[in-house]
């Protein structure tokens, strides 16, 4: 019997990839053909970007950027123009060569404790940096000058626009959400660690054209100072988010809805959010809002039989809701997460998208159960519902993901 095999990667995903190891194959056999160019700046750049894969977080990263001193140190070296006066044609090989070798030199000691980096954010890389390495071409040939400023901004603009369109591509095809919020998505962050990102690849590459390799260590300080801050910055936020979490399971550990329940919920309304085009932003509080829904039951003297909410008589569902955004709101969350718990049982026609969203994914689940047959039951009494309780392109979006395995894999039916 042959082992078991996990899913093959979308087609998209495949094909990113193999254009990412062809253009690195390609780029190494040039490299080996004409020789390298410069050996010491290779070298250094190379070394930089290793030691920046070094410092990533180990794990799947789920930062946009786990590497950003390594990205920076890529980008300066595509900026560079080709070593010391290479023959045209041979630059682009050579940066994505040293990239690609920087990038696998630095992953070893990640992969030997079984952490690799994420193939995606690795792809992404090689292929960003080719991109660079094609666009600066014209710009060498000459020493730097002011005149070099704007058109430097407008390939260093180019390049994070087709790193942002590579990233949402690939969650496109991962996830199915639509392409338009995930791009938009991706462009909102480019203020961010991509911004840091950009600048320090662009001061080192002009740094080092006029001053020489001693400014590369100089200039990647400030860089690790924005990744740490960046990274205790994460850490709060997830910290932030397990306490939210922790409060959620109040209603579970006393008996008033069934084991993870609102971990259900919130992960269910997450993924309906991404299929409906919510940002960031928004996504972030419908999931605190989703996590502490039921909060108001605490409330109840009598639990409500299975704590499912759905077949309560609307007033009731009312005052439970209003009972859980007046706890919510001393909870130091941000106001609109205890808008959405206050208004999740209104009429859908005066909710907002989010309370719309967390209603019809907790009638689900307290409708469900596990059997297919109970889960068909359950999306019947929301289509059924939709003149006022459900608002028909939610439960649409809903049945969708739940077609595609939903996030617990149960498909109904």
């Amino acid at each position: 019997m042959s082992a078991a095999r996990g899913p093959r990667p979308p087609r998209t995903v495949l094909l990113v990839h193999a254009t990412a190891g062809a253009a690195t194959a390609a780029s190494l056999g040039w490299t080996l053909w004409h020789g390298l160019a410069d050996p010491g700046t290779a070298l250094a750049f190379g070394v930089l970007i290793a030691v920046g894969e070094l410092a990533r977080r180990g794990g799947p990263p789920r930062e946009r950027e786990p590497a950003p001193l390594g990205a920076a140190g890529a980008l300066a070296y595509a900026l560079l123009g080709d070593p010391a006066g290479a023959p045209a044609g041979t630059g682009v090989g050579q940066v994505v060569t040293v990239a690609a070798a920087g990038v696998l030199v630095g992953a070893v000691p990640h992969v030997a404790r079984g952490r690799g980096p994420d193939p995606d954010q690795t792809a992404r890389r090689v292929l960003t940096v080719a991109f660079a390495a094609v666009c600066a071409g014209p710009l060498h040939g000459d020493a730097p000058s002011p005149r070099h400023v704007p058109l430097l901004l407008l390939v260093l603009a180019l390049t994070a626009l087709c790193d942002a369109v590579l990233a949402a591509l690939l969650l496109r095809a991962r996830t199915g959400y639509p392409y338009g919020p995930l791009l938009r998505d991706e462009l909102r962050a480019l203020p961010g660690v991509t911004s840091a990102v950009c600048a320090t690849g662009a001061v080192m590459a002009l740094a080092v054209a006029v001053a020489g390799l001693w400014a590369l260590p100089v200039l990647c300080v400030p860089l690790l100072l924005t990744q740490l801050a960046f990274r205790r910055y994460a850490a709060v936020r997830r910290t932030y988010r397990q306490t939210i979490a922790s409060l959620a399971r109040a209603t579970e550990i006393a008996g008033y809805t069934p084991p993870g329940h609102a971990h259900r919920v919130a992960a269910l309304s997450r993924a309906v959010g991404r299929e409906l085009g919510l940002c960031r932003e928004d996504l972030t509080v419908l999931e605190y809002a989703a996590l502490m829904h039921d909060i108001g039951q605490l409330s109840l003297v009598d639990p409500v039989p299975a704590g499912a909410t759905a077949l309560l008589p609307a007033a009731e569902q009312r005052r439970i809701a209003l009972l859980g955004g007046a706890v919510v709101r001393q909870t130091g969350v941000p106001p609109a997460v205890a808008v959405v718990v206050e208004r999740q049982a209104d009429p859908y026609r005066e909710q907002p998208l989010a309370a719309r969203i967390v209603r019809a994914v907790n009638a689900y689940d307290d409708l469900s159960g596990e059997s297919a047959h109970r889960a068909l039951a359950a999306l019947e009494h929301l289509r059924l519902g939709t003149a006022r309780d459900y608002h028909p392109a939610v439960v649409e979006s809903l049945v969708r993901v739940l077609a595609r395995g939903g996030v617990e894999g149960r498909a109904p039916g």
